[in-house]
């Protein structure tokens, strides 16, 4: 017993050196014969080129971190994996700037499952939304792992539309695991650590910041076989991880949309730079040679029970809507429809899940 705790205790402070990556952490154990236990000793870190910082905290630990982190451990049943150790991600080990450690609740094997990653804005449409749970939904379905980061817009209905399907999905977070970011996901998260795994490269007590959230982009990109962008605008941090993404050698994949809306701007500007066009989620299984595991994985979302049809005017007036927000009183004009009319209408079909309203007014057709 006493040699498991100081095992976990020596793993618990290589996951916590600061500036350290994979390449290093791997020459420090390899150094120290093999043990993460004697990579700690003073021989082993004056064997290896070390940053001043991880120089620093080796040659003082902090132990009251370290206590905290071994009670975080023990109440949480979270799991330190090394990039030495053999359940490391091979993919995420071949990626760039590979991280030394990871800290991981919930199924340490579901981090070697076929990954997908699914990334976008932060404020989607509701048809991005829509889409991003039925396409999650289809590629569980096939066997992939859905891979995203837990934020708000796109990364939460990826996870649901796996977990709603009886898959896996992975939450790739920038804080600690003993903290949610948004802490509205919390629920989100522990349905994921049950049926998948939440995974962080930093400590616990890790509070959120921005650039904990960039760097953390290069870890869904590295899990994953390639990374699909819904709804993004030009600079938006999703077209950052599929740069990461490519550079890792991975397939990038992109769903087109409207030429009017500014999150289409991203997914279009990875098309122009070579990404696969996405019309179906059977684009993507084919691209990555997955199988499919029925005819209904042709199409890009699961059927659903057929709605009554509308009287004229609705349809008009879903015609005029078109496929992307518009106010009513756009709709008004392009209708020649009453305005109260038009009001009592979109209320109607939003009620029966065709549109939904958007922030400033707008609205816009569900899938």
């Amino acid at each position: 017993m006493l040699a498991l705790m100081q095992a976990t205790a020596a793993r618990a402070l290589l996951a916590r050196v600061p500036e350290l990556d994979a390449a290093q952490l791997t020459a420090l154990i390899e150094a120290a014969g093999g043990e993460p236990a004697r990579a700690l000793e003073a021989r082993s870190a004056r064997a290896v080129e070390l940053p001043a910082a991880a120089r620093s905290f080796l040659a003082a630990p902090d132990a009251a971190g370290l206590a905290a982190d071994l009670d975080w451990l023990a109440a949480s049943g979270a799991t330190i994996l090394l990039c030495t150790d053999a359940g490391c991600p091979p993919l995420l080990r071949q990626s760039p700037a590979a991280p030394a450690a990871l800290y991981v609740l919930g199924q340490v094997a579901v981090l070697s499952s076929p990954q997908l990653a699914m990334v976008g804005s932060r404020s989607p449409t509701a048809a991005g939304r829509a889409t991003a749970r039925e396409f999650a939904a289809w590629f569980a379905r096939a066997g992939l792992t859905v891979t995203s980061g837990l934020a708000a817009g796109i990364d939460a209905p990826s996870h649901e539309g796996a977990l709603q399907a009886q898959g896996l999905t992975v939450a790739v977070c920038g804080t600690g695991l003993d903290r949610v970011q948004p802490p509205e996901h919390a629920p989100l998260a522990a349905r994921i650590a049950v049926r998948g795994a939440l995974v962080s490269e930093y400590p616990p007590r890790t509070v959120p910041q921005r650039e904990h959230f960039v760097r953390r982009n290069r870890i869904i990109a590295g899990l994953a076989l390639g990374t699909l962008v819904l709804e993004a605008a030009r600079q938006s941090g999703s077209l950052f991880t599929a740069r990461l993404a490519a550079e890792a050698g991975r397939e990038v994949f992109a769903i087109p949309g409207s030429i009017h809306s500014p999150l289409s701007r991203g997914p279009h500007r990875l098309l122009r730079d070579g990404a696969k066009l996405v019309e179906a989620a059977a684009d993507v299984l084919a691209e990555l040679n997955i199988p499919l595991m029925n005819e209904g994985l042709t199409e890009a979302a699961p059927a659903t029970e057929e709605r009554p049809v509308l009287d004229k005017e609705y349809e008009m007036l879903l015609d005029a809507l078109g496929f992307e927000p518009a106010t009513a009183d756009t709709l008004v004009a392009r209708t020649g429809l009453p305005g109260e009319s038009v009001a009592s209408m979109l209320l109607i079909l939003e009620l029966d899940g065709r549109v939904a309203a958007l922030p400033g007014g707008r609205y816009g057709r569900t899938p």
